[in-house]
C-alpha cells in the first residue's frame, strides 16, 4: 500500500460492568475481537491492524485466529491511552484510527470515511462518524447525539436530545465511537486542560472541543450495532445468521 500510513487500533478489555469478557464473547465460531479484527482488514486505507489489550485471555484469541496483538498496562484510564502506548511502537505512522472492538460488523466504508477525512483535513485534530438516528432514539441518553456545521464539523455532542426539535423537525445523528487522529495531537492529548462539558455528558471527545480543537464527522450511510449488553449480543448473533456469515 502506498500513502500515509495509517495505523489501526482496536482496544479490547476483559472488565465490563454490563457484559463482562464481551470480547471473547462468540459469535458463530469465532470471538467477537476476531471478527472486529477481520472487518478492520476490509479497510483500504489501514495499513496496520492491531489489537490493544492487557488481558491475556483476548491475546491469544486474538493470535489463535491470526491476528496481531499489542500488550499494553493494566492501570491506562481510557482506550484513548491503550491507544498511545501501542503508537509508540509504530513511530513511522502519522494517522492512527481507534476502532471499537465491540463492533463486529463493523463496515470497511465506516473506516475508510473517518480515516480519509482525518487525512484530508489536517486542520481538524481528529474525525469521528455519524449516522441518521432513528426518532425514537433521540431521548436515549446511551445514544450519542452529534451536531455539524454546513462543512461537517462537529458543533456538539451531548447525551441529551440534539437538535431539541423544540418548533421544527430536522434530521438528527448519532454518533459512532470511532476516531481517527493525528499522531502529534493524540500524544498531546492528556495535556489538555479538564473539561467540564466532558465531565457532564462524561463524553471524551469534548475536552478537544473545549480546549478549541476541531473534530471533523463522516456521515456513514449505515452502521453496524455495537454490542454494550448480552441482549445486543443476540440481535449480531441474528444478524450474522441473516446474512450467512455464521
Amino acid at each position: 500500500m502506498t500513502g500515509p500510513k495509517v495505523l489501526g487500533v482496536i482496544p479490547a478489555r476483559f472488565g465490563s460492568s454490563r457484559f463482562p469478557g464481551k470480547p471473547l464473547a462468540m459469535i458463530g465460531n469465532l470471538p467477537m475481537i476476531a471478527w472486529t479484527y477481520k472487518n478492520s482488514l476490509k479497510s483500504s486505507l489501514l495499513t496496520e491492524v492491531v489489537v490493544a489489550t492487557d488481558d491475556e485471555r483476548i491475546r491469544k484469541a486474538v493470535l489463535d485466529n491470526g491476528g496481531k496483538v499489542a500488550m499494553t498496562s493494566p492501570d491506562h484510564p481510557s482506550g484513548t491511552d491503550r491507544i498511545r502506548e501501542v503508537a509508540l511502537q509504530y513511530p513511522d505512522f502519522g494517522t492512527i484510527i481507534n476502532v471499537q472492538g465491540d463492533e463486529p460488523g463493523i463496515e470497511s466504508e465506516l473506516i475508510d470515511g473517518v480515516a480519509k477525512l482525518k487525512l484530508d483535513r489536517k486542520d481538524w485534530a481528529m474525525s469521528t462518524a455519524a449516522v441518521l438516528l432513528e426518532e425514537k432514539e433521540i431521548t436515549d441518553p446511551n445514544r450519542v447525539k452529534v451536531v455539524m456545521d454546513k462543512n461537517g464539523r462537529a458543533l456538539y455532542f451531548s447525551r441529551s436530545p440534539l437538535p431539541s426539535q423544540f418548533k421544527k423537525t430536522v434530521p438528527a445523528y448519532r454518533h459512532l465511537g470511532i476516531y481517527g487522529y493525528d499522531r502529534d495531537f493524540l500524544f498531546g492529548y492528556p495535556e489538555l486542560p479538564p473539561s467540564p462539558l466532558e465531565e457532564s455528558e462524561s463524553l471524551e471527545q469534548l475536552r478537544a472541543m473545549e480546549a478549541g480543537h476541531s473534530i471533523g464527522v463522516y456521515i456513514a450511510a449505515k452502521a453496524a450495532l455495537s454490542v454494550d449488553t448480552p441482549e445486543d449480543l443476540d440481535i449480531v448473533i441474528e444478524d450474522f445468521k441473516k446474512k450467512g456469515l455464521i
